[in-house]
C-alpha cells in the first residue's frame, strides 16, 4: 500500500519565491539583421500579397524555366560530345572544293570554273535477286532492246547460229584483252 509519507513532500511550494527579475531586461528590440529569415520576408515593411493564381503562375513560368535549362544543358553536351566525336582530319572534299585554286590566284580569279563533282556511279549487284526494283526493269528494259536489235539484223536472219558464235568470239577477246564491249 502507497503510503504517502514526507518523500514526496517539498520544503517550499514557491520556486521561484527568492528570484528578482528586472523587467526592463525582459524588452528588447531585434535588429533586422539579427532576424530570422522567414522573420525577414515576412516583415513589416510593404508586404506584397499575391493571389493564388500570380502564385501558380509565377511556380510555372520557374518551372518552364528549369526545364529550358537543363535542355539547354543537354543540347551543349550533345554538341560537345558530337565535335569530340569528329576526327581533325576528315573528309577534306568541301575545303578543298571551297578554296580556290592556286593557278585561278595568280590569273586573278577571272572566268573561274566551278570544280567538277566526282559522282561514283555505284556498281550494280550482277545476281538479279539483289537488284532494286528499279535497276531490274532498267536491265529488263535493255535486254529487250538488244533482244529486238539482233532479231532486226540481217546477219542473225540469214544464219543465226553463225551470228551467235562470232559474237560470243569477238566478246571473249575483248575480255581477253581487258576492254569493255
Amino acid at each position: 500500500m502507497f503510503l504517502l509519507d514526507k518523500d514526496w513532500d517539498f520544503p517550499s511550494s514557491n520556486v521561484f519565491s527568492g528570484l528578482e527579475i528586472d523587467p526592463g531586461t525582459l524588452v528588447r528590440k531585434l535588429d533586422l539583421d539579427s532576424r530570422s529569415i522567414i522573420s525577414s520576408r515576412t516583415g513589416l515593411e510593404g508586404k506584397t500579397v499575391l493571389s493564388k493564381k500570380e502564385k501558380m503562375k509565377l511556380r510555372k513560368e520557374r518551372w518552364l524555366q528549369k526545364i529550358e535549362s537543363v535542355k539547354l544543358a543537354k543540347q551543349k553536351q550533345k554538341a560537345e560530345a558530337k565535335r569530340k566525336a569528329t576526327p581533325v582530319v576528315g573528309d577534306m572534299q568541301p575545303l578543298m572544293e571551297a578554296l580556290p585554286e592556286l593557278s585561278d590566284l595568280t590569273t586573278g580569279g577571272r572566268g573561274r570554273k566551278p570544280p567538277k563533282s566526282r559522282v561514283k556511279a555505284k556498281a550494280e549487284p550482277a545476281d538479279f535477286c539483289l537488284m532494286k526494283q528499279a535497276q531490274k526493269c532498267r536491265l529488263l528494259e535493255e535486254e529487250v532492246a538488244r533482244f529486238h536489235e539482233v532479231i532486226a539484223d540481217p546477219r542473225y536472219r540469214a544464219n543465226p547460229l553463225m551470228a551467235i558464235s562470232e559474237h560470243l568470239f569477238k566478246r571473249l577477246r575483248q575480255e581477253e584483252e581487258g576492254k569493255p564491249l
